[in-house]
């Protein structure tokens, strides 16, 4: 079994596309590990907000197997070239996949967003703060407690199959990244 960490995103009817990409992550992986949903600026695309979060799962799939079950889903929930760019339904992408480093099936690992985006890096250290980024030898709790970006994002009240996946105290002793 291989840990694999993935980003999940949305801009477009964000909670739906996010619940039915879980369901269907969950179908095909079995048991989720969740980070708290974020709400976070568009980057790279010209659209709405984002709501973001990283999903840690076992896999036996190939990287190249589970990339292809990754963009059915997308394309089972609307995921196409749209005539509005900018809107996405839902996006998912292999962040990191057990300790593999450099370019394999196409695919750059760890992916590049992993420490440039607060709104991956921020709840990959949540999901799993004492893993390390392969090719680094940094864990992921102490590359989010040395990023120094400027993206704001915010924790938001996410609930799936009737778990809470933003804890309270998150939401109530939250303070943007810039002002701490």
């Amino acid at each position: 079994m291989t840990i694999v960490y993935l980003g999940v995103g949305a801009n477009t009817e964000r909670e739906y596309h996010l619940q039915r990409g879980l369901d269907a992550l969950a179908e095909l992986c079995g048991e989720l590990q969740l980070s708290p949903v974020f709400e976070s600026d568009a980057v790279g695309v010209l659209g709405k907000r984002f709501y973001n979060m990283v999903v840690a799962v076992e896999t036996r799939l190939a990287l190249a197997d589970l990339n292809a079950a990754l963009k059915a889903i997308e394309a089972a929930c609307g995921r196409r070239e749209s005539p509005q760019p900018g809107r996405i339904t839902l996006d998912i992408d292999v962040l990191c996949y057990g300790d593999l480093a450099g370019v394999h099936d196409g695919i750059t690992l760890p992916r590049p967003e992993v420490t440039r985006n607060a709104f991956v890096l921020w709840p990959l250290a949540l999901v799993a703060a004492q893993a390390k980024l392969p090719g680094s030898g940094q864990t992921f709790g102490q590359l989010w407690e040395g990023w120094q970006g400027n993206q704001a994002l915010w924790p938001v009240a996410f609930t799936w199959r009737g778990r809470s996946l933003t804890p309270v105290e998150l939401l109530a002793g939250y303070q943007p990244r810039e002002a701490l």
